[in-house]
């Protein structure tokens, strides 16, 4: 079941370093979130996002990243994901920003919009492409875009029973 006092931020890692996303790891992208939120917003800032805040779904190949925090401290949170600057891995940082996409009451609404997002940056794809080769890839693609209703044995998948 979807908890209501919750709130998803749905992120993206903007990097020029490429090696940057295939370092990406939840811990090290949390300790840079929640250094950003002291930097901004103190210790008082940082207490309050620290409450249920948790990296839920980090995907370093796309460099999607869904964060969790409570409803009532969302805000906060976004306000500070502009002032992460670096991520730091096995001793190296590589400067990157975090690009907010959407904030959503579950993980559900959260993975629509991304779909809906990921389907729109293929349609800039393919119109940008050089050659039929580029093309049909690109609309193969677009084509394995949708959202199929799967059935969960308890109803929703929106959230497990880690609350911290």
């Amino acid at each position: 079941r979807a908890d209501p006092s919750c709130r998803y931020v749905l992120c993206e890692v903007v990097s020029e370093d490429p090696r940057c996303r295939q370092c990406i790891e939840d811990r090290a992208l949390g300790l840079a979130v929640r250094d950003a939120i002291a930097r901004v917003h103190g210790d008082y800032g940082l207490a309050c996002c620290s409450i249920s805040f948790t990296v839920k779904y980090l995907n370093a190949y796309t460099g999607t990243v869904l964060l969790r925090c409570r409803r009532d401290s969302y805000r906060l949170l976004c306000s500070a994901l502009p002032f992460v600057r670096f991520l730091e891995s096995r001793a190296q940082r590589y400067p990157c920003c975090l690009n907010t996409l959407h904030v959503g009451g579950t993980i559900r609404t959260c993975q629509k919009f991304l779909i809906q997002y990921n389907r729109t940056q293929l349609l800039r794809l393919l119109q940008n492409c050089t050659n039929e080769e580029e093309r049909q890839c690109i609309q193969k693609s677009l084509l394995s875009c949708s959202l199929t209703e799967e059935q969960s044995q308890s109803g929703d998948e929106e959230e497990d029973d880690d609350t911290e």
